[in-house]
């Protein structure tokens, strides 16, 4: 038996990639229909069809640099021997991801900074996927008190929420152009405090 309808003229794997790179470039706001379908090549109902709705695109945008691109300093927080050691790791892996594309940044960060009220669903995606680095942050702050790298007492939810805020810094100073070295600069000083 023959297939009806027209195949699919693109592969969506990749298409979702491009699309993600637009989002990531542009924010939710700035990412126009014409941008994500001359992204990927296709006419408006053909991206509807491969993605329902430029929301839900977005969403699996996020989900895939998540999986993907922004994994990669997480897993290097993670896998380093030492605390201190994984903190230089997960900072010097954002870097690696703030600088990968023009213009700089992370979408996870800057893929809505300020949203229109019809758009907070898509800001509160945002939101959730960054609670869940703090988590990460967390979670490592924390085997690092059990195993004795960081004194009994550490402010574990204080401390994950200032190295979160360093990678929120990484993301937006590479937005605005600043160079690999002075990103590194912020290294050092963000490793000093821990004791």
């Amino acid at each position: 038996m023959a297939l009806r309808g027209r195949p699919r003229s693109f592969d969506r794997d990749f298409a979702l990639e491009q699309v993600m790179e637009v989002f990531w470039a542009k924010g939710y706001e700035g990412a126009q229909l014409n941008d994500l379908t001359a992204a990927i090549g296709v006419t408006p109902p053909s991206f509807y069809a491969a993605f329902g709705t430029k929301e839900a695109a977005f969403r699996e945008a996020v989900d895939l640099y998540v999986a993907t691109v922004g994994s990669v300093p997480m897993r290097a927080l993670e896998d380093a021997g030492t605390v201190r050691d994984g903190i230089r790791a997960m900072l010097a892996g954002s870097i690696d991801v703030a600088l990968s594309t023009k213009p700089g940044g992370c979408l996870l960060i800057l893929g809505v900074v300020n949203c229109l009220p019809e758009n907070l669903p898509v800001r509160e995606h945002l939101f959730q996927a960054r609670r869940k680095t703090v988590e990460l942050i967390a979670a490592r702050l924390e085997r690092g008190t059990r195993e004795g790298e960081l004194p009994t007492g550490t402010n574990v939810a204080q401390l994950a929420a200032f190295y979160h805020g360093i990678l929120q810094a990484i993301s937006f100073q590479a937005r605005d152009g600043a160079t690999r070295a002075e990103l590194e600069a912020l290294i050092e000083p963000a490793l000093a405090v821990l004791k």
